[in-house]
């Protein structure tokens, strides 16, 4: 059973019984261990506001019959995750400009809002407090966009212009296109380029052109995919060849503890309060990029050639602002 599920049937078994029942019985009945059973019954308590008590004697769990009757959990109850979910949808709709769908989206904002209000915050009465902002995000050309998708899913090649940041330069490719992938508030097609003979990863909106071929895709299984695009830290593709360690200070430790920089990190809390961190990657671009955001309070330890290339751009930095200095 789920957590939600197990909340549920821990509020019928105390709702439907006359007398006092144990924790072991609890723990039988809803599988679970004695841990989870306190966290169940601290979130139906003081969360969901359950009559419930615990006899002082026997210390066995039981509804205050007085009180019991008056209380029901939610008919649709919305974790916080969840809530947060609806909340950033809510705004992307609100963002969209008007078309042919108006209608139809003011009708999913209202639904939203709804069930938002039905968690007894009164989001609908002043939706203005919540603001979610993508200073960061680069826009896709509408036209293009539904154009990706129709490729993306009818399954057949398309031949881009790609103006590629890193070159400066304009190419033409012939790509499979497998995956569209969201990250940082931008878009990414994850495909298989034909020319290269191997998967390639292109930011959308430095997509110039667009043209659909008749030619099927080249499949590519999603085993392959999450191999080649998602073990490594960021956006950039490649296999997670390196493992880097960076320590963080004291002080910059408390933001970067808080912070998930890939789901197989490994962080180690040091005496002094400072903070190892290892994740694997591939490419150093964005990883030295984002070490680089922390300034001297982020130090790489490995591997060196990691160190080597972030003090690079630190001396280059330097002398770029003595220059302006001088």
């Amino acid at each position: 059973m789920s957590r939600r599920e197990k909340l549920y049937h821990l509020h019928d078994i105390l709702r439907q019984r006359r007398t006092p029942i144990s924790r072991q019985a609890l723990i039988a009945e809803l599988g679970c261990s004695q841990a989870t059973l306190y966290r169940l019954i601290a979130e139906l308590r003081d969360v969901l506001g359950a009559p419930l008590e615990q006899s002082p004697e026997s210390r066995h769990y039981y509804y205050d019959r007085d009180l019991a009757g008056n209380f029901e959990l939610p008919g649709l109850w919305i974790s916080p995750e969840e809530l947060q979910a609806l909340l950033t949808a809510r705004q992307i709709l609100t963002n969209v400009q008007p078309g042919l769908l108006q209608d139809e989206l003011d009708v999913l904002q209202q639904r939203m809002s709804q069930l938002i209000d039905q968690q007894g915050i009164g989001f609908s009465a002043h939706p203005e407090r919540v603001h979610i902002r993508h200073d960061a995000g680069r826009p896709v050309p509408a036209r293009l966009f539904e154009d990706l998708l129709r490729a993306l899913f009818k399954r057949f090649r398309i031949r881009i212009r790609y103006h590629g940041r890193r070159r400066d330069a304009v190419s033409e490719r012939q790509i499979s296109p497998q995956r569209l992938t969201a990250y940082r508030d931008r878009w990414y097609l994850d495909s298989w380029c034909h020319q290269a003979e191997g998967l390639r990863s292109f930011a959308v909106e430095r997509i110039i052109a667009l043209e659909s071929l008749e030619q099927p895709c080249t499949e590519i299984g999603s085993s392959e995919l999450h191999d080649h695009f998602d073990q490594a830290y960021g956006i950039f593709s490649g296999p997670a060849e390196h493992i880097a360690e960076i320590r963080f200070s004291p002080e910059a430790a408390r933001w970067a503890a808080e912070e998930q920089w890939h789901p197989r990190q490994k962080v180690v809390v040091e005496a002094d309060g400072s903070l190892r961190l290892q994740l694997p990657f591939g490419s150093s671009r964005e990883l030295v990029m984002d070490v680089l955001r922390y300034g001297s309070d982020a130090e790489v330890l490995a591997p060196g050639f990691l160190r080597d290339k972030v003090a690079q751009e630190v001396t280059q930095l330097g002398a770029l602002y003595a220059r302006g200095l001088s």
